[in-house]
């Protein structure tokens, strides 16, 4: 049962325990009850094992970082599937996020590799091309004579509009521009697809 909170806004219990909760609060998913029972659940365990958690938190901040090549997130230079030779450099899929990555990983059937945007153009929030990674994909295309893009951004309005910008940059490189098949509903998110949904979307690409 959550507590009510003081006449100034903080915690019964002190302005840390005020200070844990709006912090666990911004995490996607949390509301306010949640985030006042992940902090009692911090402060009823044992020292050793809220201190586990904060350190796993400050090592994975320090130690990953994005793919010098595809901007996955990587604790090497490099990331696991860049650096894998058995894998088909002349086929880049696009994908918005480093978790939609894992995603389509998971559907087991596609070979090519990967490059992350970051992002999707969005007008409304203040995100424009520059502020993604897309001039690094054009020289990558350019770079490593890139045969195939599939275009695996999300099917939403701003997906498939950061898609058609995308598409029309690198008409005239002379790559083949293909789609995830439509077996995704539109205004979907590719993590909550199930893996033989995105295999069926990627064996299926079509033409852009």
């Amino acid at each position: 049962m959550s507590m009510k909170r003081t006449g100034d806004g903080t915690h019964p219990y002190g302005p840390a325990v005020t200070r844990l909760i709006e912090q666990f609060a911004t995490l996607p998913g949390i509301g306010r009850k949640s985030a006042e029972r992940l902090a009692h659940y911090i402060l009823g365990c044992r020292t050793d094992e809220a201190l586990r958690l904060a350190d796993a938190i400050r090592e994975v901040k320090a130690a990953i970082r994005f793919c010098s090549v595809c901007f996955n997130l990587t604790e090497q230079e490099t990331c696991d599937i860049c650096s894998n030779p058995r894998r088909n450099r002349q086929i880049v899929c696009v994908v918005e996020q480093p978790r939609d990555v894992m995603a389509l990983e998971a559907s087991s059937v596609f070979d090519g590799v990967y490059h992350v945007l970051q992002g999707r153009i969005s007008p409304l929030e203040g995100i424009g091309p520059e502020d993604l990674t897309i001039h690094a994909l054009v020289k990558r295309v350019e770079r490593d004579s890139v045969k195939e893009i599939v275009m695996a951004t999300n099917p939403t309005l701003e997906g498939d509009g950061t898609a058609l910008f995308i598409s029309n940059l690198l008409e005239e490189k002379g790559v083949k521009i293909t789609r995830l098949a439509r077996g995704i509903a539109s205004g979907s998110v590719l993590e909550f697809a199930n893996k033989e949904m995105l295999a069926d979307a990627m064996r299926g690409r079509q033409a852009f």
